[in-house]
């Protein structure tokens, strides 16, 4: 396609364990994801999507390859610049929300901010425009024993949306939810990539969200087996 890629590998390799116990995770896998897209990342256990994520996000360090994101490449960095990176320009979505029990979903979402040093007035504004995106400006004052399973995990993805991010990874962020719910954060990672242009990479279990990607990567034993664009009616 003509845009440029935002985040791309190359010849990725990861293994775990030694000798017999040695497994392959990651063999050999290349790949680009583009801005403006929901891409989405399936398989079945142990195919190495989540390793794969990681791996691209920074998060770990492949045992070979390369791994660029926004033209940079990641890997040479040292442990604080990847994690200045991530802050500037990377939001992140898990299954198990992370939410901090003390804080209420507006602080959750202000949190990053304040590491960001956004001036004040303007983090609390984009936290209020980021909860009210997601639907939550009504529940901003509730801490997460308070929230349901789907607004935990809309106040998790408010904390990404607030600051801009112009890449956003999402591990299972439906797994736990009902249908309804599910939709609600379907809809939204649509809209983050669509309407703010971002690169959104989501692994995911969940067929529901087939019908909303832009493009669905299947792996099988650390390769990526498909590579598809569905075609919505």
């Amino acid at each position: 396609m003509s845009v440029a890629p935002t985040l791309s590998a190359t010849a990725l390799h990861k293994s775990y364990g030694a000798g017999a116990a040695r497994i392959e995770v990651l063999r050999n896998l290349s790949v680009e994801i583009f801005p403006g897209e929901l891409t989405l990342c399936t398989g079945p256990s142990g195919s190495g999507k989540s390793t794969l994520l990681a791996a691209l996000s920074g998060l770990l360090t492949p045992d070979a390859g390369a791994v660029t994101l926004l033209g940079e490449d990641i890997l040479n960095r040292t442990e604080r610049d990847r994690d200045a990176f991530r802050l500037a320009h990377c939001g992140f979505i898990f299954q198990g929300f992370n939410l901090f029990p003390a804080l209420t979903a507006f602080e959750q979402v202000l949190l990053p901010l304040k590491f960001m040093a956004v001036p004040v007035a303007a983090a609390r504004e984009r936290a209020h425009e980021a909860l009210a995106a997601v639907g939550l400006a009504h529940r901003a004052h509730l801490r997460p024993t308070a929230l349901s399973g789907g607004e935990k995990q809309r106040t998790a993805i408010a904390r990404a949306l607030a600051k801009q991010p112009q890449l956003l990874f999402a591990d299972e962020p439906t797994s736990s939810l009902d249908g309804a719910n599910g939709r609600i954060v379907i809809d939204l990672l649509h809209r983050i990539a669509r309407e703010r242009g971002a690169t959104v990479l989501c692994v995911t279990h969940d067929p529901r969200l087939h019908d909303h990607a832009d493009r669905i990567i299947h792996l099988e034993d650390g390769r990526i087996l498909r590579d598809s664009r569905p075609t919505h009616s």
